[in-house]
């Protein structure tokens, strides 16, 4: 029985059993373990190999790394142009570990180069013949519950129960389109979370998915549930009705950990020209480099140097809504793409008409400037009806761990 498909009971009162709603939360299967490898036919004796590892050093090619193992160029050209119907091997990034594994005679048999946290490529050697595969990496999935109180900001709550910065920025990323954590936040907020945490040979991988959340803003609660939409398998987020936890719009368009210095405004004193003049934006103390996320998916108008304005990316939206930033060090896209929401556009900085380091963020609905702080933005696509009975069951599933989260852990991840 796997993982993320195995049924609870949990007793309560009289007995009440309930089975099968961890499984209709969770989905996927916990990778079995490899089959064992075959013995050797007897009295023959196994060539000896040898494992070597390098970091990928930036700058580097796969040419570089391969021309002190006996490749001659031609060589490197025909591993190249054998394993690209798999992977681009000049995509290759600068900090990954390229293994090869190497004869007796110091001749490459085999290399395996990790492609993302998912998947790892593997090129074998047979004579002048290459074969390569993307493999998915096997991962040990537990279930891990975190409840904690905002004393300072979330990092450190997050840090203070033994978590890293990653699972911090997921969880608000995915409350950040209701909470702004640069002006809502206070002291005494709180959250908690049911999420999922991959072990590669018993040691910590990385995070999987959030499976139920509740952030508490100000005395009002936020909650959000993963579903899996079984004939399509693709999975959103969604309150307790059903309704998408995504907006039209993110309430920032920077990562948490930049306050906010200057506000929409009709009648503002300029810092530069000294003057009283409307600012239609709102202006993020954020350093060089912080990236910039577009707030929603659209098509970018402009991308370049915009006199005072700077560095600027301009995007058009669905239903007559546009965003600026503004004052920006680096640009990542150019006029025309397409892009989605969260994506990164370009870093902050201070070009332009700027007396620091900062990001001015602007909206237009309509072609009229609108207070991003204060619009109200419609959701997303709310839960396909057809799955609505399914749903139920599976919110209920999640508020069980919310609230008994140490039983149910313990009975789902062993």
């Amino acid at each position: 029985m796997t993982l993320l498909g195995r049924r609870i009971a949990v007793l309560a009162g009289a007995a009440v059993v309930l089975a099968g709603l961890i499984g209709l939360l969770l989905t996927g299967k916990k990778p079995s373990a490899p089959s064992a490898p075959l013995p050797p036919p007897a009295g023959s004796v196994p060539p000896p190999l040898t494992t070597e590892e390098i970091t990928i050093q930036k700058g580097q090619t796969i040419s570089d790394l391969l021309a002190g193992y006996r490749f001659s160029a031609g060589e490197i050209d025909r591993l190249i142009r054998s394993v690209k119907p798999v992977f681009k091997l000049d995509k290759i990034v600068a900090g990954r570990r390229l293994r090869l594994t190497l004869d007796a005679a110091g001749e490459v048999r085999a290399l395996e180069y990790p492609i993302d946290e998912k998947s790892y490529l593997v090129v074998s050697r047979e004579g002048s013949d290459y074969q390569a595969e993307k493999k998915a990496y096997l991962f040990e999935t537990k279930l891990a519950y975190i409840w904690a109180t905002i004393e300072d900001n979330p990092i450190k709550a997050v840090s203070q129960r033994g978590e890293t910065d990653a699972l911090t920025m997921r969880m608000t990323d995915l409350f950040a389109w209701d909470i702004d954590f640069y002006t809502e936040l206070r002291r005494g907020d709180s959250f908690r979370m049911v999420y999922e945490k991959r072990y590669q040979e018993g040691k910590f991988f990385g995070y999987g998915e959030i499976l139920a959340a509740e952030f508490i803003c100000q005395g009002k609660s936020f909650k959000a549930f993963r579903f899996e939409y079984p004939d399509t398998k693709k999975a959103d987020y969604f309150d307790a009705e059903g309704k998408s936890v995504r907006k039209q719009f993110l309430r920032s368009p920077l990562p948490y950990g930049a306050p906010i210095t200057s506000r929409f405004s009709y009648n503002r004193l300029h810092p530069i020209r000294k003057i009283y003049t409307a600012h239609y934006g709102i202006d993020y103390g954020a350093p060089v480099g912080m990236p910039v996320h577009a707030t929603a998916d659209g098509v970018v108008v402009s991308a370049g140097r915009r006199g005072a304005s700077g560095n600027m990316v301009h995007l058009r939206h669905k239903n007559g809504y546009e965003t600026m930033y503004l004052h920006l060090s680096r640009i990542f896209v150019k006029a025309r793409d397409q892009v989605a929401g969260g994506k990164i556009i370009g870093t902050v900085g201070s070009t332009g008409e700027s007396t620091g380091p900062h990001l001015d963020y602007r909206v237009k609905q309509g072609g009229s400037y609108i207070n991003p702080l204060s619009w109200k933005f419609l959701p997303a696509d709310p839960l396909r009806a057809e799955y609505k009975a399914a749903f139920r069951q599976s919110v209920e599933a999640g508020l069980l761990m919310l609230d008994a989260p140490l039983a149910v852990c313990a009975l789902i991840s062993r």
